[in-house]
């Protein structure tokens, strides 16, 4: 009942919204407003179109890794009798020198160890973008990004959207949520997720009261979410505003309608169903067995 009570209290809260933001487009001011500010956020003369196909396999594995590193962290904290445990052996990459090799469950290990090929990939997409000037994209580099989001923002919400030109430039919203999400969320997920792995120099006495446990576990969590709520945000819009088109930038590299990227994209995902097929026990325990001890207490 109550589930019902907020769906519905969620429902009426957003026609409220709605109906707000197309009032408010018929005021004169407003109209003058979003003509001034059309939703995007000017950039250097320099800034580099389209999407190089480096990007488009950045993005691909940072899906598949991301997808694979919520499941196994939901399993982490929602599993009462994990269906194994594993140590790593003593002075090794994931017990480095100094450290007592900690015993976790067989889904923390595995979720470590898709942190780092998530953090692996995150690292070299960085360096990409900082190299090919593609971060000019996604940072804001001027003071109109703000009444540009105000603009973005009112356009969503009267559900007359922005004009999408992806090739070109995001509009303010999406550079802004790109911007978190790399340079904000990200590093904050690794820094809480290090904090509560095997890598954590354990005897380190003013490094743990300065940065207790408590407070990565207190932040792990909401920027999952964050992660998780961007994904799907971004999903819808990608298929709301041009699927076949935005489909192509990111998975063929080319600025036209066709269906080879919603081909590959599919193709995609059946990869990704594979991945999280693997992620059962079953399968991980042998690997695990390879870098540490496996026991069943």
């Amino acid at each position: 009942m109550r589930s019902a009570v907020t769906v519905i209290g969620i429902l009426i809260l957003a026609l409220m919204v709605v109906f707000a933001a197309r009032w408010a487009r018929t005021l004169p001011a407003v109209q003058d407003f979003l003509t001034t500010y059309p939703g995007h956020s000017t950039l250097p003369e320099n800034t580099p179109k389209g999407f190089p196909a480096w990007m488009g396999w950045q993005h691909y594995l940072n899906m598949f890794f991301l997808v694979l590193v919520v499941r196994t962290g939901l399993q982490v904290r929602s599993e009462k009798r994990p269906p194994g445990y594993w140590k790593p052996k003593k002075n090794s990459f994931f017990s480095p020198k100094g450290n007592t090799p900690s015993k976790v469950s067989l889904s923390q290990w595995l979720h470590q160890v898709l942190d780092v090929l998530w953090v692996a990939n995150g690292a070299v997409f960085i360096a990409l973008l900082a190299a090919t000037g593609h971060w000019m994209r996604i940072v804001p580099t001027s003071w109109d990004v703000f009444p540009n989001i105000v603009s973005t923002a009112v356009q969503y919400a009267s559900l007359h959207w922005p004009t999408e030109n992806g090739w070109v430039h995001y509009n303010a919203l999406q550079m802004v949520a790109y911007f978190l999400i790399v340079y904000v969320a990200a590093p904050l997920a690794i820094l809480t997720g290090w904090r509560m792995s095997t890598w954590w120099p354990a005897k380190a006495t003013t490094l743990n009261r300065i940065y207790p446990m408590e407070v990565a576990r207190g932040l792990h969590f909401p920027v999952m979410l964050f992660f998780v709520g961007f994904t799907l945000v971004h999903v819808f819009l990608v298929f709301f505003t041009g699927a076949l088109r935005n489909l192509n930038h990111i998975y063929s590299s080319r600025d036209i309608v066709d269906w080879w990227g919603l081909v590959i994209f599919l193709a995609s995902l059946l990869l990704i169903a594979v991945g999280w097929y693997l992620t059962k026990p079953v399968f991980s325990t042998h690997l695990a067995t390879r870098m540490g001890d496996v026991t069943k207490n």
